[in-house]
């Protein structure tokens, strides 16, 4: 009970900024919503996120993954495949400019 508290504190809302953060990334390339129309877009788009990860190079796959799904710092990242953050955070922009230009040429963005 002690760890699940201390998890708790430690994972607040007000301390625990690292989803808000990899999810700020993404905000251009997904939009958000709510209702009906939203939930099948939000479908439409997994698929196409996973149609543009069959296209990545494994690093840039692994990069992806490890950062908006296990949401992993840009240091954990760098340190896995033995690269400086910097090349991390340059991969990732690029990848996101990928993936928005991929779905917005599927008409799954305006």
């Amino acid at each position: 009970n002690l760890a699940i508290r201390r998890y708790h504190v430690n994972t607040a809302q007000k301390r625990n900024n690292t989803y808000d953060v990899t999810l700020d990334e993404l905000e251009e390339c997904i939009p958000a919503g709510t209702d009906v129309e939203s939930e099948f877009l939000a479908k439409e788009l997994s698929q196409g996120i996973s149609r543009f990860l069959d296209t990545l190079n494994y690093e840039d796959r692994f990069c992806f993954v490890r950062r908006y799904f296990y949401v992993d710092t840009v240091t954990d990242i760098a340190a896995a495949l033995r690269w400086k953050p910097h090349r991390v955070t340059v991969r990732l922009s690029r990848i996101r400019e990928k993936l928005h230009n991929n779905l917005k040429e599927e008409g799954l963005l305006e």
